[in-house]
């Protein structure tokens, strides 16, 4: 069974303000791109072929095709509204590109020199996180680079409300009134599958990533790069 389109992402107003949304409420945002970039530059040279899962909206494309020229692009979500955005931005680099909907089953086999799954993660259920990791995987050159980052939190209930207050408080300040940065938390909550870090890195060795480390901490989301 695969996870449906997550609702957020269906609407056409959304869809319109989705671009506003991970600058507003994912702490770190703006670093969190070029710090991406980075991580594959290690082992991406000039040329490459690089697999974007969750890739609607188009965000990561564009930062990642305007910085590298010499690199091409497979990007796949399952929301059909999300992808004409990403084509719409990625206009300018659609000779590189080429958008997939459907999940990463229906992504071209590669073998892809990295791939990136951003802020995606929290939106699978935790049974069905492993299957879709091993996909990604299985379509990676022996040691490529694969980037990951979502919400993650710890498991003990005292911490992780913790982290959770201090996610709604990023919110405020970042413009949502306290009364909004609640029923975002709350919603995130119940809506999302947040699983521990600890939970996380097992997931991705048990999937066969090696070498997994932690790059990237903005209060209740987490990123690391692992190795095929």
């Amino acid at each position: 069974m695969q996870p449906t389109p997550h609702a957020a992402f269906q609407t056409p107003d959304a869809v319109d303000k989705y671009a506003e949304g991970p600058r507003r409420n994912v702490p770190g945002y703006l670093s969190l791109l070029p710090m991406t970039r980075l991580l594959i530059e290690e082992r991406v040279a000039g040329q490459g072929r690089i697999l974007v899962v969750g890739a609607g909206g188009g965000l990561e494309l564009e930062d990642y095709a305007r910085a590298h020229p010499g690199w091409q692009f497979d990007g796949v979500d399952p929301s059909g509204p999300m992808l004409e955005l990403a084509a719409q931005r990625l206009s300018p680099f659609s000779s590189r590109i080429a958008l997939h909907q459907g999940y990463v089953q229906d992504a071209p086999q590669g073998p892809f020199d990295a791939a990136t799954c951003l802020l995606t993660c929290h939106f699978v259920p935790r049974e069905q996180r492993l299957p879709m990791l091993r996909e990604i995987r299985c379509r990676l050159k022996p040691g490529a680079p694969f980037v990951v980052a979502h919400l993650s939190a710890e498991a003990e209930q005292k911490r992780r409300d913790i982290w959770m207050s201090r996610y709604a408080a990023f919110l405020t300040a970042s413009g949502s009134s306290p009364e909004q940065a609640q029923v975002t938390r709350e919603k995130v909550e119940r809506e999302l599958t947040i699983l521990s870090p600890e939970e996380d890195e097992g997931i991705l060795r048990e999937t066969g990533f090696h070498d997994v480390q932690l790059f990237y901490v903005g209060f209740a989301f987490r990123g690391w790069v692992a190795y095929a």
